[in-house]
């Protein structure tokens, strides 16, 4: 028999259904082109992000899935922001896993913690701060950092204030979701996409990616709360993989395992870009680290479809955005422009899509087609500066997420 007395408390489970996601960050492993990210001991990694939509309980997942050993965190800990956005609001609250304040995430491995009672606003800043207490050699990270982050020597997870030795962090460290259980229907929308869905030329800590202007545009539209997840990793490709995995080998982790989903978007233009990028001076250390043979339009469009199908098998409706020039730029070349010009002709006509974000017809130059219009374009004519993402988040038929 059963000694009742011995009997663990019981915990809420992590699988409690209605659980969405409200923001990501696609795991990377802290390969070459993310720079700077030191081993960690006994050390606080504070990071900061903005949700889309609110709820009333939170969930966090962390990633170890490119680590090479097991990392124990000695202590996590959430908290809204404080009104500048750097120190926590003095209502945090401890984060457990199977009702234990540490744990140890198996090497290759994700981990979610226990539900948080914790009223979350829609476009709220979320405080993470997880401690570090052995050294950590290999950390699965996100390498465009365009939220706010520092590590901090010692365990400083319930300081409420950002302290003075705290250094910049220079990728998102192990976090890769927030997930609420909202208070009313809801879904999430999850941004299959590159640099530019990763917003690569906005202002960082700002959130004036795309994606976060599609989230404020969004809010309070009407009775059903709509999450806007970004899952672009900078230089991502569809069919080869070179900085992150390719598209379709983490579509499965990074889209279809978002709960509450109901909208995927496809926004990868870099196949076409690459095979067809002039072989220069200035180019070949960036195409360095990209292997693979080059792709035909024919290679996308079909990469697109498998796309859309597995996405329909879940049920959910499936969008793909057009992509835009980059003529001016280091990588441009005609026969790649051409080969871009096909593709976006096939999105726009193919009706494979449930929707179609033209971002090629909200960017290009109407004096020249080929580039992006100067006054949308961070100095490189291949991303956006915050207008441009403003401007492409602004072109977007809401009505297609209804």
């Amino acid at each position: 028999m059963t000694d009742s007395n011995n009997i663990a408390p019981r915990i809420a489970s992590a699988d409690t259904p209605g659980w969405v996601r409200t923001w990501g960050a696609s795991p990377q492993a802290p390969d070459s082109s993310v720079s700077g990210v030191e081993p960690f001991e006994d050390t606080t990694l504070r990071q900061i992000v903005r949700v889309s939509g609110g709820g009333s309980r939170v969930r966090i997942r962390l990633s170890n899935e490119y680590g090479t050993a097991p990392v124990t965190l000695g202590a996590v800990r959430v908290a809204l922001t404080g009104a500048d956005h750097l120190s926590q609001d003095g209502r945090g609250h401890a984060v457990t896993f199977s009702g234990r304040p540490d744990v140890t995430i198996p090497a290759g491995a994700p981990i979610l913690s226990d539900p948080i009672d914790l009223l979350l606003p829609s476009l709220s800043q979320l405080v993470i701060s997880l401690y570090l207490p052995g050294r950590v050699d290999v950390i699965t990270c996100h390498g465009t950092f365009h939220a706010l982050g520092w590590s901090i020597p010692g365990d400083e997870t319930a300081s409420s204030s950002l302290p003075a030795d705290a250094a910049p962090l220079p990728a998102q460290a192990f976090i890769s979701a927030v997930e609420v259980v909202p208070d009313r229907p809801a879904n999430a929308i999850a941004v299959l996409g590159d640099s530019r869905v990763d917003g690569v030329g906005s202002t960082p800590g700002a959130d004036r990616r795309w994606t976060d202007v599609l989230a404020e545009r969004l809010v309070g539209r009407d009775t059903t709360t709509r999450y806007v997840i970004s899952q672009g990793i900078g230089g991502n490709r569809l069919l080869n993989d070179g900085i992150g995995a390719s598209a379709l080998a983490r579509f499965d982790r990074d889209i279809l395992a978002t709960p509450g989903l109901g909208h995927v978007v496809i926004a990868v233009g870099n196949d076409l870009v690459f095979s067809y990028a002039p072989d220069t001076e200035e180019t070949a250390g960036f195409l360095a680290m990209f292997g693979g043979e080059p792709v035909t339009v024919e290679d996308v469009i079909a990469a697109h479809i498998q796309v859309a199908a597995r996405a329909r098998v879940r049920g959910v409706k499936v969008h793909a955005a057009t992509i835009a020039p980059y003529g001016g730029s280091e990588m441009y070349t005609a026969e790649g422009d051409k080969a871009r010009e096909q593709l976006n002709a096939w999105i726009r006509t193919s009706g494979v899509f449930d929707g179609v974000l033209d971002f090629d017809a909200v960017w290009r130059d109407p004096a020249d087609s080929s580039r992006i219009r100067g006054d949308l374009h961070m100095g490189d004519h291949l991303h956006g500066n915050d207008a441009g993402y403003d401007a492409l988040a602004r072109s977007i038929d809401l009505s297609l997420f209804d």
